[in-house]
């Protein structure tokens, strides 16, 4: 239950025009950043308003969440892009691959092995960033910045997946700016055009850093009770 009443599209139309400004004083046209709304832990019920709304783009955190809440939804929404922003563990690739438009969270070899192989079978690319555990912090996915660009070459070379750009969740208690522009520095010399950074608390600055897409829920959605 939420803690207090709280409406969803309000809070959009506030995230989206935040967005906005922070796009404009980036010098950046505001379609140049995909929000999405990252509904895990949220019903049909929270999600639908948003979605009527035209909100098209979600992220979620778990496979098995996702796959019990969005079918039903996207038969009767059919342009809804679904992002798997948390970590995939390697059986589960499959029912991933399946059910995301993009996949944030790419960060081992054995992950590679199983997507690859989910791919050919499938005919079906999702959109594929590499995470990098920015602050090397031991509890978090992600591929160490200095293994980076290793790891994107083998993605590449070695597993034959397209990778298109990066994604990193800076430690709650270290200014993210930081970590931002380490991360930007490294998509850019990998070539690699989108960068998955920001949340509720950060967007606009990350906006700052060049992101493309913004994972943003508690702004949306409020806090739990």
């Amino acid at each position: 239950m939420f803690a207090h009443r709280h409406d969803p599209v309000t809070s959009l139309n506030v995230v989206r025009h935040e967005i906005g400004i922070a796009c404009r004083d980036a010098g950046r046209p505001s379609e140049s950043v995909t929000l999405l709304a990252v509904s895990k832990a949220y019903g049909v019920d929270a999600i639908e308003p948003v979605i009527a709304a035209g909100q098209r783009a979600f992220g979620e955190n778990r496979v098995q969440e996702a796959s019990a809440k969005w079918p039903p939804l996207r038969e009767r929404y059919l342009d809804l892009e679904l992002h798997l922003i948390g970590p995939l563990q390697s059986n589960k690739a499959k029912e991933a691959i399946a059910l995301f438009d993009a996949i944030h969270s790419v960060d081992r070899p054995s992950l590679c092995v199983a997507m690859a192989k989910e791919i050919q079978k499938k005919g079906r690319a999702p959109l594929m960033f590499v995470q990098v555990n920015t602050g090397a912090e031991p509890q978090k996915a992600g591929v160490l910045p200095e293994h980076a660009d290793a790891f994107i070459a083998a993605c590449r070379a070695t597993y034959d997946l397209e990778i298109s750009g990066l994604m990193c969740i800076p430690p709650v208690d270290e200014a993210p700016a930081p970590h931002f522009a380490l991360t930007a520095k490294i998509a850019k010399r990998n070539g690699l055009k989108l960068l998955s950074m920001g949340m509720s608390a950060d967007f606009a600055l990350a906006i700052r850093f060049g992101a493309t897409h913004v994972r943003v829920g508690t702004a949306i959605f409020g806090r739990r009770a």
